[in-house]
């Protein structure tokens, strides 16, 4: 991988972000509405037809704006000179990129909508067709790739980092998809894909004729059949925030009837084999409200529109395949709060006690939990606090700041559910001035949990890969202090664990002191798209500066320990070095393209010319060339 300038100003590339202005969202997108409306246009389906896919572009454009006008909400600020002109557009591009990506053609928009005229964009010539046909061979991604480097003129980095953003996890393979379309790009700007330059032609006359004597039959049966249906008895009411019925079988009756939800005894874990979410009780205020857990069970099943759901990566939100078990349901900082668990996922609903917004539900995949990973899940977060629900073995919780290890913790009291006071999150933050975890205490120890976003909390560690233990020494904590900056890389990833540990440690040259050479890998639960960072700790620097990452490396993990970075630092006295620090089983460095060099061991400083790009592969012992983490 090519060496980097080690840069502590931003460390591991996180943008800084202000509060959001939804007034800026709204004023870029009707400044650009006809280009963002392109990009909807071009990353849809072309399976979806001419007049479907305009209509589509133009819904997706006209609800990419916030919901809601809070204080506080996250903004991306602009990162370099090639991505948006401005934060507001920015955050509208993301969005009208997201929802192209999720869009589903069974599925049409209800508005916008034109009855009797067909619409379409403007006839472009064979160059254009030829485009259009390559482009619907792409996936959803792989079109979005194409369009942010040929419209948005965006680098591979760049395009990566707003890809990742929407949703996109696999973004090198989206990008590999956008190369086999090179050399088109200036066809994006012809009419052909202008869904704002339309052109308009009347439906089939004849057919629509019929069509308007079906719905007249079709509407008569639906009334007899809805009145039919809302009668007492075995036919299915009114069911809030789910969406209707289509289908029955008895195990789905089964799944969606309170009176079949699995609730262990509060005493079974002390004697179970397992020691995980399968021996949780049912706790809360509410686990004997049949009406709230009825909703919560249908909601799950069949979400309606006035749904906010969500799911971490890798997590089928489908309904459950029978009765689940029940966690909690209580009343907590507002909300009705149910948490099931179906032996994959973590399930919450949530609704308002007030009914002023519709509720919620959130996915998070838990299999293969240990005493470890079931510890805490979740219950609520208001503004920027965060409550937990903790396991039944769960002897004292407090809060500590990770960026102070000397700092005492905060003790935070449970009641008599196992539900936490509340505690500072860094789920949300706009800075890394605090990184407040969880530390949990059983008889098994003391361990830390970080709030990454998501239902599940991620557990900490320190070590080399084969054998990590949990943060609680001196030196773990200190390395830590300098690594929490880092953990935004890795928010909303579906992430179990993240370890930490130095590889090595260098002597500077120039009199610059000891630096520390660190890999940290954040673990996901469903096995794959684990991250890896390496770092580089540069003596009395705050935060560790990130010389490299990757997504898809085995590097820094139990199957393959070894991690070889490098970066470029400057000495006091003005010289910049050429750093690279390798595991033990390195015994040769070898640096090439700006820097020409080669070094005997795991360790390698050269002098070189500030911004220049070396090339970095180390020799192992059998004589096996691994090169630098990417």
């Amino acid at each position: 991988m090519s060496t980097q300038e080690a840069d502590t100003s931003s460390p591991g590339g996180t943008p800084a972000h202000g509060p959001l202005d939804v007034e800026q969202a709204e004023a870029a997108l009707v400044e650009h509405y006809p280009r963002l409306v392109r990009i909807a246009y071009l990353v849809l389906p072309a399976a979806l037809g001419r007049n479907r896919r305009v209509l589509a572009a133009h819904a997706l454009v006209q609800r990419s704006l916030p919901r809601r006008r809070p204080t506080g909400a996250p903004l991306p600020k602009q990162r370099r000179a090639e991505d948006a002109v401005d934060p507001g557009y920015a955050y509208v591009r993301g969005e009208v990129l997201r929802r192209a990506l999720r869009h589903r053609s069974r599925r049409p928009a209800l508005l916008p909508r034109i009855w009797g005229l067909r619409v379409f964009p403007r006839a472009g010539g064979t160059d254009e067709l030829a485009l259009d046909q390559r482009l619907s061979e792409l996936t959803a991604a792989g079109r979005a790739a194409y369009v942010l480097r040929g419209l948005e003129r965006q680098g591979d980095a760049e395009a990566r980092r707003v890809l990742a953003a929407a949703g996109v996890s696999d973004t090198r393979t989206a990008l590999a998809e956008a190369d086999s379309v090179e050399g088109m790009h200036a066809l994006l700007e012809s009419p052909e894909f202008d869904p704002c330059a339309l052109q308009a032609r009347p439906t089939d006359l004849m057919r629509r004729r019929q069509h308007g004597r079906a719905a007249l039959a079709a509407a008569v049966a639906t009334l007899v059949c809805g009145a039919l249906l809302g009668l007492p008895g075995d036919g299915w009411g009114p069911a809030g925030a789910a969406a209707p019925s289509y289908a029955r079988n008895p195990a789905s009756e089964a799944a969606l009837d309170p009176g079949q939800l699995r609730r262990v005894d509060p005493a079974v874990w002390r004697s179970s084999a397992r020691t995980d979410f399968s021996v949780w009780p049912a706790r809360g205020g509410l686990t004997g409200d049949s009406a709230l857990l009825r909703r919560a069970l249908a909601v799950w099943a069949r979400p309606g529109q006035r749904v906010h759901a969500s799911a971490t990566p890798g997590t089928p939100p489908g309904p459950p395949m029978g009765p689940a078990q029940l966690l909690f349901a209580g009343e907590v900082d507002g909300s009705r709060v149910v948490l099931f668990h179906d032996g994959l996922r973590a399930v919450r609903y949530a609704e308002p006690v007030d009914g002023t917004g519709g509720p919620s539900l959130d996915f998070a995949r838990t299999d293969g939990a240990d005493a470890a990973g079931s510890a805490a899940l979740v219950l609520t977060r208001t503004s920027a606090n965060v409550r937990y629900l903790t396991a039944p073995w769960v002897r004292t919780t407090a809060s500590r700041d990770l960026l102070r290890p000397a700092k005492p913790v905060l003790p935070l009291a449970l009641d008599g559910y196992g539900v936490t006071d509340p505690m500072l999150s860094p789920a949300q933050a706009r800075d890394c001035s605090a990184w407040p975890v969880l530390q949990l205490r059983d008889e098994r120890g003391e361990r830390l949990y970080a709030d990454l976003g998501e239902l599940a909390p991620a557990r900490l560690t320190w070590g080399a890969p084969g054998a990590p233990g949990d943060v609680t020494g001196r030196a773990a904590r200190e390395s830590w202090a300098r690594t929490a900056c880092l953990l935004p890389t890795v928010r909303s990833h579906g992430v179990r664990s993240v370890n930490s540990w130095q590889y090595a440690e260098q002597r500077l040259p120039a009199g610059g002191g000891r630096a520390a050479w660190l890999c940290t890998r954040a673990e996901t639960w469903r096995g794959t798209g684990a991250r890896v960072l390496a770092q580089f700790q540069a003596p009395g620097a705050t935060t560790g500066a990130l010389a490299a990452r990757s997504e898809v490396s085995p590097a820094c993990g139990p199957r393959e320990p070894r991690v070889l970075a490098g970066v470029l630092w400057q000495a006091r006295t003005g010289q910049w070095y050429v750093l690279a620090a390798g595991t033990r089983d390195f015994v040769s460095l070898t640096t090439t393209g700006g820097v020409e060099a080669r070094r005997g061991g795991r360790l390698l400083a050269v002098e070189a010319e500030r911004g220049v790009r070396a090339q970095l592969v180390g020799k192992l012992a059998n004589g096996m060339r691994v090169a630098a983490l990417r």
